[in-house]
């Protein structure tokens, strides 16, 4: 009585500290050049939601974090990028191998991110791009995996996912994929911690609404991975599920384990149609 006592009051707490403010309508052009889809039309597989329209996360965000996006020059997140690069071209592991001797430059990495997660037929399992990246490490440089969601990781990634910025997400969720992307749907639904609250109760039910001086997006990952203001670095999609499961007060998943993996497919599948956004900037 007294745990679900604490629960009913934190709720409490969470809506009262709730304050209604909405997306703006400004459109995002990175460099003056690249126009991206920052609004799309709502998938078919996700019609039974209620949202009337995708959303990136950018348009919740201040004029200054907008900016910091909208300039490879001011986006924080790009450090990172360069750091990957040099890691791209650089030969490690038992093989005697760097990124660079199977895939040549990075640019070949055109169009990866906007697909992933996907189905591997070899493995027979859904494979996010971390774990691609690490199988390419282990399998084929003989060199150590990255930590999942370190700095290394969340680099390459970054570096990977520039190559497809302005790409439509486009994750496929039928076929063999189609069991992890309800069991990832599930798991998006269902409530959670002392709060009791489950990912749609925050990005579906109170969008627009701010907590603790901070806009509630649509939980979109088009952006991944995001610089963020708050831990000055980038932060990769299963370290910020880790936070987002912390923040209910439940146990967390492990970052890279079956739950966050089917978990991000279906995250990953709501925003298609929106342009891969990759390395973008967030509080």
């Amino acid at each position: 009585m007294k745990s679900m006592k604490t629960a009913a009051i934190a709720v409490l707490v969470f809506s009262a500290g709730m304050a209604s403010a909405g997306p703006d309508n400004d459109v995002l052009v990175i460099n003056g050049e690249l126009t991206m889809t920052t609004r799309a039309a709502v998938p078919e597989h996700m019609a039974d939601t209620p949202l009337d329209e995708l959303l990136s996360g950018w348009h919740y965000r201040t004029d200054e974090t907008q900016s910091l996006q909208a300039d490879d020059f001011d986006n924080p997140g790009m450090v990172f990028v360069d750091v990957a690069a040099d890691a791209w071209n650089t030969v490690e592991g038992t093989e005697g191998k760097a990124c660079a001797t199977c895939h040549q430059d990075p640019s070949t990495m055109k169009g990866v991110r906007a697909v992933y997660p996907k189905w591997n037929d070899a493995t027979e399992e859904v494979r996010t791009l971390a774990m691609q990246i690490n199988s390419c490490r282990v399998e084929n440089m003989g060199a150590d995996p990255y930590k999942y969601t370190g700095g290394k990781m969340a680099n390459m990634e970054a570096l990977i996912s520039l190559q497809s910025r302005g790409m439509p997400v486009n994750v496929a969720i039928d076929g063999p994929a189609q069991s992890d992307w309800e069991w990832g749907r599930e798991l998006y639904y269902t409530r959670t911690g002392q709060l009791e609250l489950s990912c749609a109760n925050c990005h579906e039910d109170n969008n627009g609404n701010m907590i603790r001086a901070d806009h509630l997006s649509q939980g979109h990952i088009n952006g991944f991975p995001v610089y963020r203001l708050k831990n000055t670095k980038l932060n990769t999609v299963h370290a910020r599920f880790k936070g987002c499961v912390r923040d209910t007060r439940a146990e967390t998943y492990k970052p890279g384990s079956p739950e966050f993996v089917a978990l991000e497919l279906y995250v990953a599948s709501r925003g298609n149609g929106l342009s891969v956004e990759g390395p973008s900037v967030r509080n």
